[in-house]
């Protein structure tokens, strides 16, 4: 689907263009018997095509790596590596490397034994061992668990007439030690990940944009399930859409900063209820000279990232989702949820995505600061009427300064006939 859209925009020669909205597929009329005749895969396959989002609503990206050659740096970050996979894998991985750890252990001290030939003098008190009641192959596994988990049952134990043993003894007492300490901070750190924690951190389902003091602003809102604050909160937002350069560059992903508070500092959020982001559309804004006309027309993502601090762990959070143009919704706003009840407030969760219709002008914000300036000025004004003014006054100026010019070619006049007589 991207390279499709790249090369219908590269051909139509647009100026900007996105590959996130949906695609509309035309089929060709066809009799009744015909359509019913259709392959199915071939809906199914539409159906498919018909979105494609960067971010998805749950705030996983949709972005695969492929033909990443130099995989041995996943390697070089082994513990990041292990963390990163899923839990059946890691699991898997968990006791794949205690269980070779220990039959590799295990294989050493039954290769002691049996070169000493301890296995030839089962049961003779006069022969002393490498390690106590060790008699073959699974009683060598078993020493070999008890050491490395530092059990201890007291059965089989080393003696001190096996120098071999002693040192096999301390080499794996320090790998297991290193074993055991580079497994539980993996699994650790895979348990105590803040991922889960943004599952409670909400989205509304739809953006929308109407009139707020007096300004066309783009909304969307926030909020938090748990009584667990998320500390120092920030949200911020991108835009998602194609660009074509001045010089025909071809961009498929262009990010553009959406400004939702930074300046004034509303992006630092105190997130205890929910909250209603809001985004001023004005000269800045990307959203400047787009309509309720033009926006189902506008092929862009808007994705908004929450991030802050886990309270109880302190570890950073984030939380992502996106909208299309299909879900901002011109002309809305969004229902309240907070209320005052006997001593506390609450909050109403199930009215969280709700909007109702509210008087929205169907205006680009460009229009409706150019009618606003076209308001404050007399009905008359026009560009060629104050190009006539200014014509009328540099007229008047020459003409002044003509008569000033004249009075005294008169003065001067006089002034040598009185000479003269």
């Amino acid at each position: 689907c991207l390279f499709f859209m790249a090369a219908n925009v590269l051909e139509e020669d647009s100026m900007e263009q996105d590959i996130e909205s949906p695609l509309t597929i035309h089929q060709p009329k066809l009799p009744k018997q015909a359509r019913e005749d259709l392959p199915k895969n071939i809906n199914k396959e539409c159906a498919k095509r018909k979105i494609q989002r960067y971010v998805r609503k749950d705030g996983k990206c949709n972005v695969h790596h492929g033909n990443v050659r130099e995989t041995y740096r996943y390697l070089t970050d082994i513990f990041t590596t292990l963390v990163d996979l899923k839990w059946r894998f890691n699991l898997l991985i968990f006791v794949m490397v205690y269980t070779v750890t220990w039959l590799f252990f295990g294989m050493i001290w039954w290769l002691i034994a049996y070169m000493r030939g301890d296995m030839d003098h089962i049961g003779d008190s006069t022969w002393t061992p490498c390690v106590s009641n060790l008699n073959g192959f699974v009683s060598a596994f078993l020493f070999s668990i008890e050491t490395e988990t530092t059990i201890g049952y007291g059965y089989r134990v080393i003696t001190d007439k096996c120098p071999e043993g002693i040192i096999l003894l301390l080499v794996q007492s320090v790998l297991g030690s290193i074993v055991n300490a580079f497994m539980v901070g993996c699994m650790f750190v895979k348990i105590s990940q803040p991922k889960k924690r943004a599952e409670t951190l909400v989205f509304s389902t739809n953006a929308v944009i109407s009139m707020r003091d007096g300004k066309l602003c783009l909304m969307f809102r926030v909020g938090d399930l748990r009584n667990s604050h998320i500390v120092e909160a920030s949200i911020r937002a991108k835009l998602i859409k194609s660009k074509q350069t001045k010089e025909g560059e071809f961009i498929p992903l262009n990010q553009t900063d959406i400004n939702v508070g930074y300046y004034t500092g509303d992006d630092r959020l105190f997130l205890v209820s929910p909250l209603i982001i809001s985004h001023e559309i004005n000269q800045q804004s990307p959203f400047w000279e787009i309509s309720k006309a033009q926006l189902p027309k506008e092929e862009l993502e808007i994705v908004v990232i929450l991030e802050g601090m886990v309270e109880a762990t302190g570890m950073t959070c984030q939380a992502r989702s996106s909208y299309i143009t299909s879900e901002i919704l011109w002309g809305y706003r969004f229902t309240p949820v907070l209320t005052l009840e006997d001593g506390f407030y609450e909050v109403d969760y199930n009215s969280f995505h709700e909007t109702y219709e509210t008087n929205t002008p169907v205006y680009s914000a460009k229009e409706l600061a150019e009618m606003a300036s076209r308001a404050e000025l007399p009905l008359t004004w026009s560009v060629s009427s104050k190009l006539d003014q200014h014509a009328e006054l540099e007229t008047e100026e020459e003409e002044k300064n003509q008569e000033d010019q004249n009075e005294r070619n008169g003065d001067v006049a006089n002034l040598e006939n009185e000479s003269k007589v």
